[in-house]
């Protein structure tokens, strides 16, 4: 068979997936934005206690805090740009 388009191709993964394609629903937000800025305010300051003077591990970090990766490398992405942060060699970070 001789696929010329999109729709050939959707139409042998139809029935192995047990139905048709449809457009994903809008996300709704689980969180209402008030809400979220106040959890990046507690990992921010979390991330913060957390930093010192000497080079620590962000896998440590990670697990000291308990936040989500994707929140923790924000704040640290943050706290690098103000020049609050240094990133050391080995994955880790310290005060500036």
């Amino acid at each position: 068979m001789l696929t010329e388009n999109a729709d050939d191709i959707l139409s042998v993964l139809s029935p192995m997936l047990g139905g048709g394609f449809a457009e994903p629903d809008a996300p709704s937000p689980a969180m209402p934005a008030a809400g979220l800025e106040a959890e990046a305010d507690r990992i921010r300051a979390r991330v913060e206690e957390a930093l010192g003077p000497a080079p620590v591990a962000i896998d440590e970090l990670i697990r000291q805090t308990g936040a989500p990766v994707a929140a923790i490398l924000t704040v640290l992405l943050e706290l690098e740009l103000a020049g609050r942060c240094v990133r050391h060699p080995g994955n880790r970070v310290s005060w500036a």
